[in-house]
C-alpha cells in the first residue's frame, strides 16, 4: 500500500511540474479562467492561410486585426456587427482576418451570407490555429503591428470591445 502511495505521489508531482512548465501564464488572470498564450511583443505564429474559398491569404505589411470567433457565439456576432459599423472596416491601413474556431469552410460561407464580412475568413475546424493563442473564450481579438508582433489582445465578451482596438 505504501509503495502504491509513494508511486502515486511521484507521478502526480511529475505531472504538476510538466504542466507548470508547458503552460503559458496569463499576465492578468481572467475570472473565467481564460488564458491568452501571447503577450505584447510576441511574434504572431501564423503568417499565411487559405481562406474559405481556398485562396491564399498572407499577412501584409499593414497593421492587422485578427479575430478568433465562432458563428454560433452571440458575443462573436455582436463584435462582428460592431466592427462592421466602425471606421476600422474601411481603413485601408489595416488588414482584418477572421478565423472561425471549430468552423468548416461551409459553415463560414453560410454565416457570411448574412454578415457579408469584407475581409478574409479562415476556417479552423480542429483549433489548429486557435490553440496557439488561447485556451478558451471567444471572440478573441489580436492586434498586430506591421512586423506581425502582438500589440494587444482582447476578449470580446463585453459590448463595445471594438472601441478598445487601438494600436
Amino acid at each position: 500500500m505504501f509503495k502504491y502511495f509513494k508511486k502515486s505521489v511521484l507521478i502526480a508531482s511529475i505531472a504538476l511540474t510538466l504542466n507548470g512548465c508547458a503552460a503559458t501564464q496569463s499576465i492578468e488572470p481572467h475570472p473565467k479562467g481564460y488564458e491568452t498564450y501571447v503577450v505584447q511583443g510576441d511574434d504572431f505564429k501564423h503568417t499565411s492561410f487559405s481562406d474559405i474559398n481556398g485562396k491564399p491569404v498572407t499577412l501584409n505589411d499593414k497593421k492587422k486585426l485578427v479575430i478568433l470567433f465562432a458563428t454560433w457565439c452571440s458575443d462573436s456576432k455582436r463584435t462582428l456587427r460592431e466592427l462592421k459599423a466602425s471606421p476600422l472596416i474601411t481603413n485601408q491601413d489595416i488588414q482584418i482576418i477572421g478565423i472561425g474556431r471549430e468552423e468548416s469552410p461551409e459553415s463560414m460561407a453560410k454565416f457570411n451570407q448574412e454578415f457579408e464580412l469584407p475581409f478574409a475568413l479562415i476556417a479552423d475546424p480542429e483549433r489548429a490555429i486557435y490553440q496557439h493563442y488561447a485556451n478558451k473564450g471567444i471572440p478573441r481579438l489580436i492586434l498586430l503591428d506591421e512586423q506581425n508582433k502582438v500589440v494587444k489582445t482582447l476578449i470580446g465578451e463585453q459590448a463595445n470591445v471594438i472601441e478598445k482596438v487601438i494600436w
